[in-house]
């Protein structure tokens, strides 16, 4: 190679590693940008998180940083995480629907102003997001009011056996989930002025409980409290009331709404292994015979759902959603019927009113009611404008049936269009689980570690698999082919076994059994919702306070693995909370 071509070489290689130098440098500068401006907000732990993420560590595998899978898990974990979409929505492209579903969660329904109208004649809510602020749990409150934080439903029903049983049917004077609101002229079904919270300490536990109500044996104290709940007779504006039926006796509890985020993860876990769990538990712990036939080893044939809005409708699903387990498919689940009966917006699957005879008859009757729609000949109520034909009007058209009048009243028409009613579904099935956090943590992996050790993963189950996500859409979703976001084989850690369990706490749920409350992601409530209340109506206000109620009572099925909490130094207490914060 002669003298030029090698200069012109090295020219080259000159000129190159300059760029690279230059390259290099301006990373580096970033680098110490970035650095001065987040060192002092980034801890030791922080850094240490960022460099095991995704990577097993300790006890934990490298999949548990991921809850919801892959396709179900945000690595946001700062506020607002709750909100966040699924991958599988983004990889579906079903973020615009998402987002428009999002619009029907959060928006104030009104009673005319398309599309979000609804309401009439009596509801619970404006909004969904009145009842799950921050997309989390309902907040404890000491003062009803159907306003944003109160997750609170009423339940209203005939006690089995005396007043502190928390067995017994509904009342059918009111609605499963009680109204405590109307539009003009009408008054609610139960006028809130005439509902009472107090919040009261526990001073003993029950049934020769070994753990006491305030203290650790370390000397470490806590406060148990539960709410009383009582309703003036005079706040039923119904015909007749509630202790003119049944046994006569009324009862009262409150059930806060659940935490949203991940309801569609455990829509996809398969009938087939909840079945198998149930299996597993069945020799060791009662289980509820409305699901499980011990002798048959196998479901109770009341363990299946049905569309109930349509008594036709096949969904033939696993009940599995809310508290008590009332439904089986996501898609017909709690959320799908909430938009309906929380803020009564009809929509061609749901062609009929949210009320009662009982409050229909009573409005018919009222003076106030029946002279307001008199000075209103436009009202659709106001018939022949007399008061026989107001009083027949009134009644005919507030009953909970599906209405063959043709008038102008808003709710006798499908409010939610179809396809709106898709987007919702997108993004009620859309909401991601946030990441773990801390798993690097010796505290964490010793919490996680005495966690099973004490028995408590027997019932809050860790991980479970998702399979191929056949998942039930009704015909309004279906019949258009329209996609809804699917989470085919995935590993999810949710830390619920899927099945119903007693506690036996004082003025407990309604019903005694109620199902094992998923805990991933509770750790983030406090940033996305501004509290940390537990437990099915809000009693617990941190993680002590819920794992002590499980041993409020001897007959819980908890209570052997709170004694062992209970008993454990409060180093390994802390490690707990600190796990369940981490998951």
């Amino acid at each position: 190679m002669d003298s030029s071509k090698l200069k012109n070489l090295w020219g080259l290689w000159g000129g190159l590693w300059d760029l690279c130098a230059l390259y290099v440098l301006c990373v580096l500068c970033v680098l110490c940008i970035s650095c001065s401006d987040d060192s002092e907000e980034m801890t030791d732990e922080e850094w240490s998180e960022a460099r095991l993420m995704g990577k097993p560590v300790g006890n934990f595998t490298a999949e548990e940083w991921y809850p919801g899978g892959e396709k179900g898990t945000t690595m946001n974990v700062t506020q607002g995480c709750y909100e966040d979409e699924t991958p599988a929505v983004t990889e579906m492209g079903l973020t615009e629907a998402f987002n428009r579903g999002e619009q029907f969660f959060e928006r104030n329904v009104t009673e005319f102003q398309a599309p979000f109208n609804g309401l009439g004649p009596a509801y619970v809510r404006k909004s969904c997001l009145d009842c799950h602020p921050g997309y989390g749990h309902g907040k404890r409150v000491t003062q009803y009011r159907a306003e944003w934080g109160n997750g609170y439903l009423l339940v209203v029903y005939h006690p089995a056996d005396g007043l502190n049983s928390d067995d017994g049917p509904y009342v059918s004077e009111v609605t499963g989930m009680p109204q405590t609101r109307a539009v003009s002229p009408f008054l609610p079904p139960i006028d809130e002025s005439g509902i009472h919270i107090s919040w009261l300490p526990v001073l003993t536990m029950a049934d020769g409980s070994e753990i006491s109500a305030t203290t650790f044996p370390d000397g470490e104290r806590y406060e148990l409290i539960y709410p009383e709940l009582s309703i003036d007779r005079e706040a039923f504006n119904t015909s007749p009331t509630p202790w003119e039926t049944g046994n006569g006796a009324v009862a009262f509890r409150l059930e806060s709404t659940i935490g949203i985020i991940g309801t569609g993860l455990l829509d996809a876990i398969p009938d087939d292994s909840i079945r198998e769990q149930y299996r597993h538990e069945a020799p060791y712990v009662e289980l509820n015979p409305a699901f499980w036939d011990k002798e048959a080893d196998d479901f109770a044939p009341t363990a299946w759902y049905v569309n109930a809005s349509s008594g036709v409708e096949q969904v033939n699903r696993l009940k599995k959603f809310t508290y008590a387990m009332t439904r089986g498919s996501l898609q017909d689940g709690a959320g799908a019927n909430a938009i309906w009966n929380i803020t009564n917006v009809s929509r061609s699957d749901r062609p009929k009113l949210y009320t009662t005879a009982a409050w229909a008859k009573a409005m018919s009757e009222n003076p106030q009611v029946i002279a307001a729609i008199k000075k209103d000949p436009a009202s659709p109520y106001y018939a022949d404008g007399t008061d026989e034909g107001i009083r027949e009007a009134v009644y005919n058209l507030l009953l909970p049936t599906t209405n063959q009048f043709d008038n102008k009243w808003h709710v006798f028409s499908p409010e939610m269009s179809d396809n709106n009613f898709w987007a919702f579904q997108v993004w009620h099935r859309g909401l991601a689980i946030p990441r773990a956090r801390n798993l690097q943590d010796p505290d964490v992996q010793r919490g996680k570690q005495i966690f099973n050790e004490i028995g408590c993963a027997a019932c809050h189950r860790p991980s479970w698999k998702t399979t191929n996500d056949d998942y039930w859409a009704p015909q309004i979703i279906a019949s258009q082919q329209l996609q809804l976001p699917r989470y085919q084989n995935q590993t999810i850690w949710p830390y619920t076994d899927m099945i119903q369990h007693r506690l036996y706490m004082k003025n407990g749920i309604h019903g005694s059994w109620c199902r094992t409350t998923p805990l991933w992601g509770r750790g983030l409530s406090l940033i996305n919702t501004g509290a940390e209340d537990r437990l099915h109506d809000c009693r617990a206000r941190n993680e002590i306070e819920a794992i002590i109620w499980h041993g409020y009572s001897k007959k819980s099925d908890a209570y052997a693995s709170t004694l062992k909490f209970y008993r454990l130094p409060k180093a390994d207490r802390d490690a707990i909370v600190k796990f369940l914060k981490a998951i």
